[in-house]
């Protein structure tokens, strides 16, 4: 299909990509495609070899998945271990519509609360299946061992998480991430002693290789010996994670990037609604210019946690004397319905526009009470300590403060991001044979994601969707044994190898991190909780001013060989000072307000964001077109074939 694309107000014919959502009814598509697609045999399996990109939950599960069904699997982990991935600091939960509470829950709630809490901007197809899979996900992780919390009785327990009426997110206290990555880690390592999958640790990916347009390979290098290598493969999978370090401060661990994804883009990749970044209303707040990065509160505290500022301007009593008549329980009296568990962008913006009225607690203002006082008080200290322990743990060790005591103060954070690349409902790119996975592609949360939902898609991915999808593409393009001698790895593994002797050839006076954190001032006041249409403009001249600045005065240490972790840090910021223009561009195209993009010329007079369904009811699909020319624009529409647009209201 051919269409009118947008280019900085120049017309030019693109192709839409084609997002291969079987046709019939919503509750039917998974399983068509799935009687429909070709497969791979077992006894041809073994012929085949994927390289899969990252180590998380998605990766993990991935790769231990391809490897049990008998594909020769290579795994790229850029930690000393996939244990450290980042999926280890998910806190709160994992999704799932069992409906073991009784309260109403079924997969078509879930699929709809997912559409409507990312603001109506998800394909539809895509959020339908990871509902209907998220109930066979459970079942899997018990299998594989994961301690979930359970009732007195034995029955796994659930809690709730914002923007949902019913309990349905499954837990195990405040280290969800950590017990569900074990479990998968657990899974790895028995396709690593099976020899169905070869581990490369601390190993980072720079590139991309495309052979006669296929994805067949990937250009890495050892983070400990320098060596820069080629490696081929009949499919490259990425599952590499997002892009929030991009603002400097953020809630994701520093080893956290978006090189892989970046090159991919560069190569033919599509990148998908760059500029959606969720920031998270419950991260304990910025306490000085030392930190690099910031630290989550579980949203599932909001469970039994009350979020309160004292109704005067600048009360600068301790929380424990200001009495109940003082206070504004702001997110309950804003939004009866759902009261503090709103949806995270909700959240986030209440608490802002309330410190920004002067109502602010802790230093700088810059902070609301999350308090715990009524639950001790009903149901005791240990009933705490049983569901969220290690999380007051957490917040202790980071702010000297007994939050069983005293409330903990929070202040919002980016978190996670809804955009990356551009993926089918085959989770394949506009590349053929390279899948994305997991936070790394941009598929299943709109404009917003829910909380408890990165997990459940990350596992949904890797261990359901790929592993049935893939075989489609490797039956149809057949085992082929691709040299590394060829040509496109030779080149482009000479281009990694000199764009790193550029770096540190510059021999500058400013550090990585001092780029780094102009650059992410630059996003958050820009294009971070609130956006408008001249910031947009002014943050695309300051970007474009660093980035010439950075490849001019950065100083970058060490040597090309060896360990060199200033290196590693100054190439990623170069993608960054590039990604970072992207989601500039595609924040200024898209005038309008839904989810986390809340331009502020688009709002009502209480503050809520104004979509324009009419004209931006689309994904915006973002082509790379080398150095010297604008990124082109093309629209994905969005069709919602079983749900209706509506006013995404929580009162």
């Amino acid at each position: 299909m051919q269409i009118s694309a947008v280019a900085h107000g120049r017309d030019v014919e693109f192709p839409v990509p084609d997002a291969r959502i079987p046709s019939g009814p919503l509750s039917q598509k998974w399983q068509k495609l799935q009687r429909s697609i070709s497969l791979v045999s077992p006894n041809n399996r073994p012929k085949y070899r994927i390289i899969v990109v990252g180590t998380g939950l998605a990766g993990s599960a991935a790769a231990s998945a391809l490897g049990e069904l008998g594909y020769n699997v290579e795994s790229f982990c850029i930690q000393d271990s996939p244990r450290r991935a980042h999926s280890v600091a998910a806190q709160g939960g994992i999704n799932a519509a069992k409906n073991y509470r009784n309260d109403g829950d079924s997969v078509y709630r879930l699929f709809y609360e997912t559409i409507k809490g990312g603001d109506f901007r998800a394909r539809e197809a895509n959020v339908y299946r990871l509902a209907e899979i998220s109930t066979k996900i459970i079942d899997h992780c018990v299998a594989l061992g994961v301690p979930f919390a359970r009732e007195y009785g034995g029955m796994l327990a659930n809690r709730s998480f914002g923007g949902v009426q019913v309990s349905r997110t499954f837990y195990a206290r405040g280290a969800t991430g950590q017990q569900l990555l074990l479990a998968t880690y657990s899974a790895l390592c028995r396709q690593i002693a099976l020899g169905k999958v070869i581990m490369h640790p601390r190993t980072e990916i720079l590139d991309i290789v495309l052979v006669d347009g296929h994805a067949k390979g990937v250009i890495a290098r050892d983070l400990v010996s320098g060596e820069i290598s080629a490696y081929s493969a009949d499919a490259v999978v990425l599952a590499t994670g997002g892009y929030g370090n991009i603002y400097y401060l953020s809630t994701n661990g520093r080893g956290s990037n978006a090189t892989a994804i970046w090159r991919a883009f560069k190569r033919g990749a599509a990148f998908a609604n760059p500029c959606f970044t969720q920031i998270h209303p419950t991260c304990i707040p910025v306490s000085g210019d030392y930190q690099s990065k910031l630290t989550l509160m579980s949203e599932s505290l909001r469970n039994d946690g009350r979020i309160w500022v004292p109704s005067k301007k600048d009360d600068k009593r301790a929380p424990e004397i200001i009495p109940e008549s003082e206070r504004d329980y702001f997110l309950e009296r804003l939004y009866p319905a759902y009261g503090n568990l709103v949806p995270r962008d909700i959240a986030s913006r209440a608490i802002k526009r309330i410190c920004d009225e002067g109502r602010g607690v802790g230093p700088g203002g810059q902070g609301v009470y999350l308090d715990f006082s009524d639950t001790i008080k009903q149901k005791g200290i240990d009933y705490l300590k049983e569901r969220y322990g290690n999380l007051f743990d957490i917040y202790r060790d980071i702010t000297g403060e007994n939050a069983y005591r005293t409330p903990m103060r929070i202040y919002p954070a980016v978190h996670y991001v809804m955009g990356g690349l551009w993926v089918d409902y085959h989770l394949m790119s506009t590349i053929p044979g390279l899948f994305v996975l997991g936070e790394a592609n941009f598929s299943d949360h709109g404009a917003n994601r829910l909380g408890a939902s990165a997990l459940m898609q990350g596992l949904a991915d890797g261990f359901f969707i790929l592993p049935v999808t893939i075989a489609d593409y490797l039956a149809r393009v057949g085992p082929k044994k691709i040299s590394t001698e060829r040509s496109e790895f030779i080149a482009q593994q000479q281009e990694a190898v000199e764009k790193n002797k550029k770096l540190l050839s510059i021999q500058g006076k400013k550090t990585v991190s001092q780029f780094h954190k102009e650059l992410g001032t630059i996003l958050w006041n820009r294009c971070g909780m609130i956006r408008n249409g001249s910031g947009l403009k002014e943050a695309l001249s300051q970007i474009i001013e660093l980035r010439e600045q950075f490849w001019k005065d950065v100083k970058v240490g060490g040597a090309n060989e060896g360990l060199n972790q200033s290196l590693e840090y100054a190439s990623r910021l170069s993608d960054y000072l590039e990604l970072a223009e992207l989601m500039c561009m595609d924040a200024a195209s898209r005038e309008e307000s839904c989810g986390c993009h809340f331009r502020e010329e688009y709002q009502t007079p209480e503050g809520e964001g104004i979509r324009n369904d009419k004209d931006f009811a689309y994904v915006s699909v973002w082509f790379y077109r080398g150095k010297e020319n604008t990124p082109l624009l093309v629209k994905e529409p969005l069709v919602y074939e079983e749900t209706q647009f509506a006013i995404r209201s929580y009162k």
